[in-house]
C-alpha cells in the first residue's frame, strides 16, 4: 500500500543553493539509500515564499503568489512509501531527517502513479479542498471527478509525470522525533479550513506554463491548487 509522508515546517527552509541546504541534502541521500525500495516517489520543494495559488472563482481563474496566509506551518517536501501496511509507514517516516525538528503527515492513498526522478523542470500541484466538500474514494461522486481527471490528464498528455490521491484526513497520523522518542498524533497536520487530498507532478518551462497547466486541474467549487517547483537534487 502507497503512504504519503508530508515533510512539514514554518517555512523558513533554506534556498536550494545555500551550504545549509547542500548540508541537508547528504543527509536525506543517506535516508533514502536506507530505505531503498520502499520510496515510491518524494521530492524537495523551493521555499514556500515562491509558490503559486491558483483557485477559481466563477468562471475565472485567481492566481496569487506566495504560500497561503493562514497557515502556520508548510509543505517543505514529500515521499510516498511502498508499505505493507501504517507502521512500516511510521517506522519509514521517523528516519526522515525532518522528523527531529519538523513534523510528518503519514496518509494513505487511494491511488499512487509513480513520477520517476525529478528534473529541473518538474513541478508540484498541491490540491488542497475545505473538509466539508471532500469525496468519499470509490462514491458515485469520487468515481465521477476521477473520470474528469483522467480527461485532464489525456488533455495534457506527456507533462503529467504522476500523482494520486488520497484518502480522508482522519486517516493521517502526525509523526515526531524529540530526543530520540518518536510522537504520533491522529488527524493531518493543518488545522484550517482545507487539508490536501491529492497531488500531481508535471513538467512546465515557466511558472506561466505551470499556472495554465494548474488551471485546469478538476477541483470542487471551493478547492485550489498550490504550485511549487520541485528541487533537481540530481540523484
Amino acid at each position: 500500500m502507497h503512504y504519503l509522508a508530508t515533510i512539514v515546517g514554518s517555512g523558513q527552509t533554506p534556498a536550494p543553493e545555500s551550504p545549509e541546504f547542500k548540508a541537508g541534502v547528504e543527509r536525506y541521500a543517506a535516508f533514502q539509500a536506507a530505505a531503498g525500495a520502499a520510496i515510491s516517489g518524494g521530492a524537495a520543494l523551493f521555499p514556500a515564499a515562491t509558490a503559486i495559488n491558483v483557485r477559481r472563482g466563477g468562471d475565472q481563474t485567481l492566481v496569487t503568489d506566495g504560500p497561503f496566509t493562514e497557515q502556520a506551518e508548510v509543505v517543505t517536501g514529500y515521499y510516498v512509501f511502498d508499505a505493507q501496511d501504517l507502521d512500516e509507514a511510521i517506522q519509514l517516516a521517523r528516519r526522515i531527517p525532518a522528523a527531529e525538528n519538523g513534523t510528518i503527515e503519514v496518509r494513505p492513498m487511494a491511488m499512487w502513479a509513480p513520477p520517476g526522478v525529478p528534473g529541473a523542470d518538474w513541478w508540484l500541484a498541491l490540491l488542497w479542498e475545505s473538509p466539508a466538500n471532500l469525496l468519499a474514494p470509490e462514491s458515485p461522486e469520487w468515481a465521477a471527478m476521477a473520470a474528469e481527471h483522467g480527461q485532464f490528464a489525456e488533455k495534457v498528455g506527456d507533462a503529467i509525470r504522476g500523482g494520486g490521491a488520497l484518502q480522508p484526513p482522519d486517516t493521517a497520523t502526525m509523526v515526531r522525533v524529540q530526543d530520540g522518542q518518536l510522537l504520533l498524533t491522529d488527524g493531518p497536520f493543518t488545522e484550517g479550513a482545507e487539508v490536501v487530498d491529492g497531488l500531481y507532478v508535471f513538467t512546465a518551462a515557466s511558472p506561466a506554463e505551470a499556472t495554465e497547466i494548474a488551471a485546469q486541474i478538476p477541483r470542487g467549487p471551493q478547492g485550489r491548487s498550490e504550485l511549487r517547483r520541485i528541487v533537481d537534487l540530481g540523484f
